[in-house]
């Protein structure tokens, strides 16, 4: 079965046919770094880091790339057009470049903890102004934007009397001048529904270059058809996001990269679905957002605990992506007690010997005769490639694997004689969890990643520190043996610093 994508342009599933054999490029929206990250934006970022991790195991060669949206940051539609950056920059009264830096390294920390695979490139929206600049002044050029007070909009109605325009999201031109509201500005626009590819900026903003049009900063859509544009060509493969991307911000990028580039930019448009909260959607409206380091830390008042990265990740993969998927605190927690279950399914199978043995049988305990066990193995782990290659559902893989640790538990506990499964069906299954759990879906040991542990950990070496320096060897060494009991070994560094892991 080859590998199908539902693409959000044609609203079908597709067979997946790279435009260059046996290379992908795809371009994930990244983050806007006025602000922390939440529980809403790790989807996308997980989401695409397993359909990263799964082309990577189907042989492909990718280029991720996963832009940094630094500047302008601006949207028409139902707030008055500000840039993001520089107005949270005034509010904490510090430089925006100082603002963009500290949020960028909390997202990039963050992206860590979930284990996800860094981009291949990762462009920033003020590194490349340049081409940003060139790209309008060729839309301009077509005739499809004009120039306003030093501002650029483009010009939709002329770009759909001629090209279909809402082909993504589906909405009609009709439709957009209808709910479009009165916003400031709005006067030096031609049509309501125009975008800014470029704004004037006021004397009091901060973040702002010259332009043929004056000082100013770039539109928000702009910016990541540069970025493709340069590192992808007119033309790639994957253009990836969440569903709440796809108007206005997608509609605009393949309006403006067509005019300027004479090409849709993108073969497949794939989007995840939406993270809700008692029905409603993640948001600072709603007064519901919840922090990514609120969630590690349980300082929130919709969380009964801290939650740990593996198990927002392992909580995330349950839904497939293009479902919504709702968030509870009990939720959370019953993905923290089915990671676990299933991560001490394969530490138990890691340790069963690597051929077929027959275990021996204590009690009244007979060995499980099921000659439809290794059939019902073999078709649980063949199905995994199928599920994928069926638009990345991990929710169906995951589901297979817990069908597979009563198998595991039957054959540990003697219930189940290892005669029951062959050398290689055993085997299959040992290097399945591996491949599938670690390597394709990202998984790690919930034990390494647990928050509570590593605060408790940093306390342990502190204290032996100090023993140590004052010459209480006799604690220092029983926190290191204790803790070695307890499978968790601590390494001495040459320059004092002192390690930890589990064994």
């Amino acid at each position: 079965m080859s590998l199908k994508v539902y693409n959000s342009l044609s609203r079908k599933k597709e067979e997946f046919k790279p435009i260059t054999k046996g290379h992908v490029g795809m371009y994930v929206c990244g983050p806007t770094v006025s602000g922390e990250s939440h529980l809403g934006h790790a989807r996308p970022y997980i989401t695409f880091d397993i359909v990263n991790r799964y082309l990577l195991y189907l042989g492909y060669k990718v280029r991720y790339v996963r832009n940094i949206t630094d500047a302008g940051h601006f949207e028409e539609e139902g707030r008055e057009a500000e840039d993001k950056i520089s107005k949270k920059a005034q509010l904490e009264k510090i430089e925006p470049m100082e603002l963009v830096q500290k949020y960028t390294n909390l997202f990039h920390w963050a992206m860590k903890e979930f284990n996800i695979l860094d981009p291949n490139i990762e462009p920033t929206a003020t590194g490349h102004i340049v081409e940003q600049i060139t790209m309008i002044e060729k839309i301009i050029e077509a005739g499809y934007a004009y120039v306003s007070n030093g501002s650029v909009y483009f010009d939709v109605k002329k770009y759909a009397a001629t090209h279909d325009y809402g082909k993504l999201s589906g909405r009609v031109i009709e439709d957009l001048l209808e709910t479009t509201r009165h916003l400031d500005g709005q006067d030096e626009k031609r049509d309501k529904a125009d975008f800014a590819l470029w704004k004037a900026a006021p004397p009091q903003h901060i973040m702002r270059w010259k332009s043929p049009w004056g000082e100013g900063f770039p539109g928000w859509h702009i910016e990541c058809s540069a970025m493709a544009t340069k590192y992808l060509g007119v033309e790639f493969d994957i253009h990836g996001g969440g569903m709440d991307l796809l108007f206005p911000h997608h509609e605009s990028e393949i309006a403006q990269s067509t005019i300027c580039n004479h090409h849709t930019p993108a073969k497949y448009w794939l989007h995840n679905n939406m993270i809700t909260i008692g029905g409603k959607k993640m948001g600072k409206s709603y007064n519901n957002v919840i922090k990514l380091t609120e969630m590690f830390s349980g300082n929130h008042p919709l969380l009964t605990q801290a939650f740990t990265p593996m198990t927002v990740r392992f909580f995330i993969l349950q839904t497939h992506y293009r479902s919504t998927q709702d968030f509870s605190s009990e939720a959370l927690v019953a993905a923290e007690k089915g990671l676990k279950r299933l991560w001490e399914g394969y530490e138990v199978l890691q340790k069963l010997p690597g051929t077929s043995i027959r275990l021996p049988v204590t009690g009244n305990r007979q060995p499980a005769a099921d000659k439809d066990l290794e059939a019902q193995c073999s078709k649980l782990l063949a199905e995994l490639d199928d599920f994928m290659n069926d638009d990345f559902n991990t929710a169906k893989v995951l589901a297979n694997f817990f069908e597979m640790v009563p198998f595991i538990n039957g054959i540990k506990d003697g219930h189940i004689s290892m005669d029951a499964l062959s050398s290689n069906t055993f085997q299959l299954m040992k290097t399945s969890f591996k491949l599938w759990l670690e390597d394709i879906l990202g998984l790690k040991n919930p034990k390494e990643n647990n928050p509570v542990l590593n605060s408790v950990m940093e306390l342990l070496i502190e204290i032996r520190k100090e023993s140590r320096e004052n010459k209480d060897f006799a604690t220092s060494d029983k926190i290191r043996n204790q803790l070695n009991k307890a499978g968790i070994l601590l390494k001495d560094k040459k320059n004092g610093n002192i390690s930890w892991e589990i064994l």
